[in-house]
């Protein structure tokens, strides 16, 4: 394609001044910038997909997890476990076009010799790859993106091999970066060039990783999780929430919200109980940044009050306004979370829980606290005096806190939801798929036609049918 496109080219330079032999040379053009910088592909990749990651958490996982819900809902819908075929469409074909620009980065690094945006690239492709891999199993990875080198129909890797080559790669990366060296292209909107925070962000991602597979014990995740912790010099990681990676979308183009229309975000939408009867208990201080306030027939306000999930009846049977969404979540300046101190905290909370470090509430409490300054609100001394908050040694405890600190957070509460079975979801008779937590997407339906032998041999390392309740490998 690329030659036949220079013959074109060349041709219609003939036509105009004669096609030469020197023909880069005589028709390089000045004014453009003849190879490319790591810096000129780092923005537009984080911001396209963190605000993809902010839609489909508005889209998806709170549907799933009991955040909120659509509202009126006769009947289906995803809070009830109707899962479509191509759900997963937007996330495949999103991560897949971002990591190719990524391998670009990571290419464009490796030419200028620059070890610290080398170690991004690594990053973010591990960052992706996680999630590409945690929604649907088996993925292609080592034949994926290399459509000009005439691979179009890429095999699948399996989970196993995809979770290795991604730990070995932020392992690499944390031993790349150059923290005294400065970033020397344009500045980068995440972390603003500091080398030590993007340095953070690498082990506090392969921390979420490794416990993500703990489950699987010839991992010995948890083990290396605990060296990890206990070597913050060599494994530094988010010690605060303002090092935690949080894109501060700041309403300057192209900078700016997802939500063209900041309305759309809680049109036809009703906080679910579930998530508002929690807060409630707690008496959290961060009900107002997410929820508005519910109001009875008479339009006089009941405080924060939801509609369950999964409801069965008709909607009739509400006889008040339920809560919905905080408009402000959406409109600039906003934020969009991609991995915080506060998920740091209860990463080692839980660590700490199992036996294999200490201070299980020291961390649990860091967490708590840290999920709510991050939502913007004041953090009380007082909020440990309710027994609902106060720390009673449980895993049930730590993983409900940690769901409210994953709030926003791409696919992460349904990801840990299917690792823990944790918090516990309430469900009801109108549910479908027996009442069970879907386990994963379908693969779309044109790779299943287009690249049918790989998504055969996909479907066997997957070890079921492409189906909602199959389990990926950390899951089985």
């Amino acid at each position: 394609m690329k030659n036949i496109k220079y013959i074109i080219f060349c041709l219609a330079a003939y036509i105009m001044a004669g096609c030469t032999s020197d023909f880069e040379e005589v028709n390089t053009d000045p004014n453009l910038i003849s190879e490319i910088s790591p810096g000129t592909l780092i923005n537009p990749i984080i911001y396209g997909l963190a605000t993809h990651n902010a839609d489909r958490s508005a889209s998806i996982t709170f549907d799933l997890m009991q955040v909120s819900l659509p509202f009126p809902s006769v009947s289906g819908g995803l809070h009830r476990y109707d899962v479509s075929q191509n759900i997963g469409n937007s996330s495949w074909y999103w991560y897949y076009r971002w990591l190719n620009n990524i391998d670009e980065m990571k290419e464009a690094a490796i030419s200028a010799e620059d070890a610290n945006y080398e170690a991004i690239a690594l990053t973010l492709n591990a960052w992706v790859y996680a999630n590409l891999t945690d929604l649907f199993g088996p993925v292609p990875m080592t034949e994926a993106s290399q459509g000009e080198g005439g691979i179009l129909y890429p095999a699948f890797d399996s989970q196993e091999s995809i979770y290795q080559t991604i730990l070995d790669d932020l392992e690499k990366a944390n031993a790349m970066y150059e923290t005294d060296e400065d970033m020397i292209y344009a500045e980068d909107i995440l972390f603003f060039n500091d080398v030590m925070k993007w340095k953070k962000f690498t082990n506090s991602l392969h921390m979420r990783l490794l416990l993500r597979i703990s489950n699987k014990t010839e991992t010995n995740a948890f083990q290396k999780l605990t060296a990890m912790i206990n070597n913050p010099s060599k494994y530094p990681v988010f010690e605060s929430t303002d090092e935690s990676a949080i894109l501060q979308v700041t309403g300057v183009t192209p900078n700016v919200s997802p939500w063209g229309r900041p309305q759309d975000f809680r049109l036809n939408v009703k906080v679910a109980s579930f998530f508002l009867d929690n807060l409630n208990q707690f008496e959290d201080p961060r009900r107002p940044f997410i929820a508005t306030l519910a109001h009875d027939e008479n339009n006089e306000e009941i405080g924060y009050k939801g509609i369950p999930s999964a409801y069965s009846g008709p909607e009739s049977q509400f006889d008040y306004d339920a809560s919905t969404f905080n408009i402000e979540q959406v409109e600039n300046p906003m934020q969009i979370f991609l991995l915080t101190y506060a998920e740091v905290e209860f990463i080692k909370a839980e660590v700490a829980q199992r036996g294999f470090i200490d201070n299980a509430e020291t961390h649990y409490e860091n967490g708590v606290k840290a999920a709510i300054e991050q939502i913007g609100a004041e953090v009380e001394d007082s909020i440990f005096d309710n027994p609902d908050v106060a720390y009673n040694g449980s895993l049930e405890q730590i993983m409900l806190q940690k769901y409210y600190a994953l709030y926003f957070t791409d696919y992460q509460q349904w990801f840990e939801y299917r690792r823990t079975g944790l918090p516990v979801l309430p469900t009801t008779d109108a549910m479908q798929n027996n009442a069970m937590m879907p386990s994963r997407f379908y693969y779309p339906s044109d790779v299943q036609i287009n690249n049918q032998a790989n998504y055969q041999e996909a479907v066997e390392m997957l070890g079921g049918p492409d189906d909602i309740n199959t389990k990926v490998w950390w899951d089985e």
